[in-house]
This record gives C-alpha cells, structure tokens and sequence, in this order.
C-alpha cells in the first residue's frame, strides 16, 4: 500500500470522526433544549408559587402534590374530564383523517386520471392555509349544520385540517409499493376495495400509524378550535382546561406548573411506547425498490 493510499484513508477516517462528533454534539444540544424545559417544569410542580419565584431552577424544599390535589378541590376546572374530551376529539380525528386519507391516497397513487396533477397541488396549498383563514367560514358552517357545542364542530374541522398532510403522506408510501401486487389480485378476480383492504392496508400499517401518532399530537394539543366552537366547560379539552388554570388561580405558578406536567404525560408515554414505529414509519418507503 502506498504512503498516499494511507494519508488519503487517514484523511477520510478524520473527517468521518469529526462529521459523527459534529452530529452527536448537535443531537445532545438539541435534546437538551428539550428535555430541560420538560424536568424543570416537572421539579417547579412540586413548588408553591413563592419558592418559584425565588428558586425557579433548583431543586424543591420538598416534594409535596399540593398543586396537583389543587388542581381537582378547587374551581370548575376538572382535569380528568378534560382528559377524556381530549380522548375522545383526538381519537375520532385520527379515525377520521386515517379513512378518508386513506381512500384518497389509494386513488391518487395507484390511478391515472385527468385532474390529478391539480388535485396534488390542492392538497399542498391546503397544508399553506393558516387556521385563522378559516376559522370565521368555519364557524358559520358548524352554526348553519347545528352543530354549536358539540364534539362534531371540533372533530370535523380538525379532520379537514389534517387530511392534506396525511394523504400526501400516504400517497407517498403507496406509489412507493410495487404495483405487481395489486396485478396478480386482478388476476385472481380481486375488486379494488377489496385490494385496498387486504393488500395494500396491510403493507401501509408503518406509514399510517405513524400519520395517527403525529395526528394525535396535533389535534391533542390544539386550542384554537376547541376555545371557539366549544363554549360548554364540561366539553372542553385539555388544553383549554389549560389556558384557563392562570385565570382561576391567578398567579399561582404552581398550579400551573401541575397541570402542564399532567398535560404532557399521556403524550411522552405514547411516544415512548411509538417511537419505533414512527421512526419505520418516516424513513419506510425512502428508498423505492
């Protein structure tokens, strides 16, 4: 082996060394930024408001569950009723946006159709749309159908708002798939309904669990909506239960600190349990063949 040969492989094996350090360095700052703010608002739950304010980034005098038995003795704030709203509007959005998503994604990855092109662009100039462009329509379609203080004046612009962003990412997976499968089912007398559900569902369990997790999260966490089209409390999700804890107890931090880390549990525990599969999910079908 020549001295060049060894100074060039010397060289390549630095610079990967460095490019690797580079990246875990950026990833351990990038988590840090993220993991911090969610432990300190975890130790400031156990705090009462005075020894936030003196003590914001220690650690607590002791920890007691004060703000979180709070949190269910006082006012009309109940959080676990909150909980099960969320549960409710988030799981029939995901219900929602994985059908007709779905449907829409087998049609425009596996037929040809003039207007197609159009209908892609549609869809990426929907996900372009902001929430307050829409909100005031919205409105006044929910009052017109009688749907004011309903789960459904929720449930349905929320499966509107995130049917783009899944069907160009179910179109994407699909198209990946080789169309061979779906021949030999003709072959054999298949119709398409029955190709859809038993071939290709199948196959697109990763990519549509992984669209249902991340739909989960969006329409767990969005405010707007529920602040606008529900006003009746008993109702009302969450996240609305949240914005509201600074208004019964004025500036009583604690409290709040308690209902952000009750907030955010359900959701670090279903991303741990899904993290796999949202990963498989993203990086399935980037490579086609």
């Amino acid at each position: 082996m020549s001295t060049a040969t060894v100074k060039v492989g010397q060289k390549a094996g630095a610079g990967t060394y460095a490019s690797k350090t580079l990246t875990y360095v950026l990833l351990i700052a990038w988590a840090c930024t993220t993991i911090i703010p969610l432990l300190w608002v975890l130790l400031n739950s156990f705090k009462s408001s005075e020894e936030i304010l003196t003590n914001a980034f220690g650690l607590p005098d002791s920890y007691k569950f004060d703000n979180y038995v709070k949190l269910n003795e006082y006012g009309n704030i109940n959080i676990l009723r909150g909980f099960a709203n969320s549960l409710i509007i988030s799981g029939s959005v995901v219900i929602g946006v994985a059908f007709v998503a779905g449907l829409a994604a087998f049609v425009l990855s596996r037929f040809q159709f003039r207007g197609k092109g159009v209908f892609n662009v549609l869809f990426v100039v929907c996900m372009l749309l902001p929430q307050f462009a829409v909100i005031i329509p919205n409105f006044i379609i929910i009052k017109e159908l009688h749907l004011n203080g309903t789960y459904l004046s929720v449930i349905l612009p929320l499966i509107a708002g995130n049917l783009s962003f899944a069907t160009i990412m179910l179109t994407g997976f699909m198209a990946s798939l080789p169309a061979e499968l779906e021949e030999a089912a003709v072959v054999d007398g298949a119709s398409i309904l029955k190709i859809y559900y038993r071939i290709l569902l199948p196959l697109c369990v990763p990519i549509f669990a992984t669209v249902s997790i991340m739909i989960f999260l969006w329409s767990y966490n969005e405010l707007l909506m529920p602040l606008v089209y529900l006003p009746v409390r008993d109702m009302q999700p969450i996240s609305v239960l949240l914005s509201l804890v600074s208004n019964a107890y004025g500036t009583d931090y604690g409290a709040m600190m308690a209902a952000i880390a009750i907030s955010i549990a359900p959701l670090l525990v279903l991303y741990m349990l899904s993290q796999e599969t949202v990963i498989k999910g993203l990086t399935a079908g980037a490579v086609k063949g």
